[in-house]
């Protein structure tokens, strides 16, 4: 097999070339240079895909088998046309890493690949769309629907969609779980959102390469939802951080409305916390069909801690900064809770 990763040097695209450089493939890797390292034995080809120029000098490089898109996410929806146009004669396929976020109903609603998707056209920059009131939808999942528009006018069956919603794992550039091992790892009472039976299902990063990875090779399109099948309950998920970090730390679970009375913001404050209904509840019996396997996430959560231990520095990206709650709020809301009668 020979493939193109557009990506390639960080996190997801990185996974993704280490895992077909591992099976053996013929790997070329798309990037500007800026951020992260080459694979070693990857071949590195740089450009930039906003740059019809480049994207022909790219695909000059091929034919490959199937492309594999890991670094679509802040693009619009014309930039993805532009490389798919490009590339459409130098590939038969073309795996598209997409987003949860392009259902219309997402996260208020469980989900299934039936599920209605955001109407974006494939032409259009990236001031199309917005975002709800409650934060539903998104401009960004407008935006990744339009891609995924744009895609699919160009490969046609030769398009595969994988729309995960949180990806965890070591490298990851986002912050969610480092922030949680951070703050384990310095002890004391810990603010937590109830309940702690609430089931969550983040995906590691390597599990999701290797369904990109097998899709590249697979004979058939169409789209995937890419979540924990058994996913974690958030109790276990901070008793794994505790218990890894050789913590002196204990949850302190406080209700949801309390959280939002003391301006606690959902999903970024408290990473991987959101009172929407739908938010964990996407069904990803289709991509297990077709072969999607996820380890524990207590692995996840322990290799993402030998890594940031062993000094492990993910590519900077402001997404970092906007993850964790202030010490000094979080020692507020808690003394707070113990002086109510």
């Amino acid at each position: 097999m020979r493939i193109l990763v557009l990506g390639g040097t960080w996190f997801l695209g990185r996974s993704v070339a280490v895992e077909a450089h591992r099976r053996g493939w013929d790997v070329t890797a798309f990037s500007r240079g800026r951020s992260g390292q080459d694979v070693p034995g990857v071949r590195p080809v740089r450009g930039d895909r906003t740059e019809a120029a480049d994207l022909n000098r790219l695909a000059d490089e091929g034919p490959w088998d199937a492309v594999i898109d890991t670094s679509s996410s802040e693009l619009p929806p014309r930039d993805v046309r532009l490389a798919a146009r490009a590339l459409r004669d130098a590939a038969r396929r073309w795996v598209h890493v997409s987003t949860v976020s392009v259902y219309a109903g997402w996260p208020h609603q469980p989900l299934t690949e039936a599920s209605e998707i955001l109407d974006c056209p494939s032409d259009v920059n990236e001031s199309f769309g917005y975002t709800g009131a409650d934060g539903s939808p998104t401009k960004y999942g407008f935006q990744k629907a339009g891609g995924e528009r744009a895609v699919a006018e160009v490969f046609g069956e030769g398009a595969v969609f994988l729309r995960p919603g949180v990806i965890l794992g070591p490298g990851e550039y986002v912050g969610r779980l480092p922030w949680w091992l951070n703050r384990a790892h310095r002890g004391g009472p810990v603010l937590a959102p109830a309940p702690a039976s609430r089931i969550i299902q983040p995906t590691d990063v390597r599990d999701v390469a290797a369904f990109a990875v097998d899709q590249a090779a697979a004979a058939t399109g169409g789209a995937y939802n890419v979540a924990h099948p058994e996913g974690m309950a958030f109790g276990d998920f901070l008793h794994a951080c505790f218990t890894l970090t050789q913590a002196d730390a204990h949850a302190v679970w406080v209700e949801p409305e309390v959280l939002i009375e003391h301006g606690v913001r959902q999903w970024t404050e408290l990473p991987l916390w959101r009172t929407h209904a739908g938010v964990w509840s996407v069904n990803s019996s289709r991509a297990v069909s077709a072969g999607l396997k996820c380890r524990p996430l207590r692995e996840t959560i322990a290799d993402t801690w030998a890594w940031l231990r062993a000094d492990g520095r993910p590519v900077d990206h402001p997404r970092w900064a906007e993850h964790g709650l202030a010490t000094e709020k979080e020692a507020k809301i808690i003394a707070s809770l113990a002086s109510t009668p």
